[in-house]
């Protein structure tokens, strides 16, 4: 049994590489890999069968070792880890990963090699379009949560997957190495459809169908858990969504609130009334937007600086023109116009001998003063920070 350093790669040597991941699976892992010899001999394919095992006590390695597989020990723990782990000493130009628990039928690969050798990079398959068992995937993961987390990677990245967690995938080796995929857990499935698209890999789908375990102890994947994990990748790699979006609206919502009181005063509606207490809703909605959209400026910058994700035309122009004396003014500015109304608030206050004013008069000029300011604050410091994240870029650009 060979231990596996996953920075390491192989050379290549075989068409196709068939990887599974194995944790505990000796009551299912036989019949995956006499399946997965039984396609490479049928179909004349110059390929190898490999077992990922991640710390298997329950002798799956003798078992996967006397049915002639390569098994590799993968002491990390973890989803990703273990296939991560596998990928790396792959000798083959293709690589096609898929569980070993025998619910996915590794005699019926052939849709996934005939898309590899017609060019594409990442070929998935798409349970929902080749048939899922009865019992083989709980009503929760079926009709909420693979729908929905497959839907919001579409719409965040435009992914063309639509069945962004199935198990059972193909790729190629290289394309695919290039990524430099981290996730060590279940979300590595999303990581991989993810920085594909983002990269611009060619991406197929082909419909596959799912059975029922045959494990009779219940499977490793926590829903809520691993659920979360997900969505949290699907969030934390898409900052225009996560914080970009969030911050237009409650910035262009805010602003508006504030012009509209400004030059109108309070507005009643009805029966409802707007006045002070709707103007500092509006500054807050200011000031939360500014920062908001600040980060989801440091999040794609920080991004693309750690080769998380591949830089962009938008990015690369933004760099260019939003340089730290520019952030510098724009913030200077913002600051001096919000002083410039302290200090008439100040004056006013002062012709009527400090004393008692007017709240809703006074207001009028105090809040968009305060916000003014604190917004111009936010951006000086943002610039700074911008400028640091993005010294390494610089030497790119």
């Amino acid at each position: 049994m060979e231990t596996v350093n996953i920075a390491e790669a192989s050379e290549e040597v075989l068409e196709l590489s068939i990887v599974m991941p194995c944790l505990n699976e000796a009551e299912t892992l036989g019949t995956c890999i006499k399946k997965a010899k039984s396609f490479l001999q049928e179909n004349g394919v110059n390929g190898e069968v490999i077992v990922a095992d991640n710390g298997s006590t329950d002798g799956s390695q003798k078992i996967a070792e006397s049915l002639g597989a390569r098994v590799v020990s993968v002491p990390e723990k973890g989803y990703g880890n273990a296939l991560m782990g596998g990928i790396a000493v792959a000798r083959s130009k293709y690589v096609i990963m898929g569980d070993a628990d025998d619910s996915y039928d590794f005699l019926s690969l052939d849709p996934f090699l005939a898309k590899l050798r017609e060019g594409y990079d990442l070929v998935m398959g798409n349970r929902f379009k080749g048939g899922i068992e009865s019992g083989a995937m709980p009503p929760l993961h079926r009709y909420l949560g693979n729908p929905t987390l497959s839907g919001i990677g579409r719409l965040f990245f435009r992914s063309p997957v639509g069945d962004f967690h199935c198990g059972l995938r193909g790729f190629n080796r290289k394309q695919i190495e290039k990524l430099a995929l981290r996730a060590t857990g279940m979300e590595f499935a999303s990581e991989m459809v993810v920085k594909a698209t983002m990269h611009d890999l060619r991406i197929a789908e082909v419909p596959t169908s799912l059975a029922r375990d045959g494990r009779s102890r219940p499977p490793h994947l926590n829903s809520w858990k691993d659920g979360w994990r997900h969505l949290r990748f699907l969030l934390v790699f898409s900052p225009r969504w996560l914080f970009f979006y969030p911050g237009i609206i409650m910035t262009a919502v805010g602003i508006a609130a504030m012009l509209a009181w400004i030059i109108t005063g309070p507005i009643t509606i009805g029966h409802i009334g707007f006045d002070i207490n709707t103007m500092l809703l509006a500054a807050l909605l200011i000031v939360l937007g500014v920062q908001t959209t600040s980060f989801a400026i440091f999040s794609k910058v920080y991004g693309v600086t750690t080769h998380l994700i591949p830089s962009s035309r938008r990015i690369d122009s933004f760099s260019r023109v939003y340089t730290l004396e520019r952030g510098l003014l724009i913030g200077g500015f913002m600051c001096l116009l919000g002083a410039s109304g302290l200090i008439t608030t100040f004056v006013i206050w002062g012709k009527d001998a400090f004393g008692a004013l007017v709240p809703s008069n006074i207001m009028r000029i105090t809040i968009p003063s305060f916000t003014l300011t604190i917004a111009g604050l936010q951006t000086i410091f943002a610039s700074f920070f911008l400028s640091v994240l993005e010294l390494n870029r610089d030497k790119e650009l």
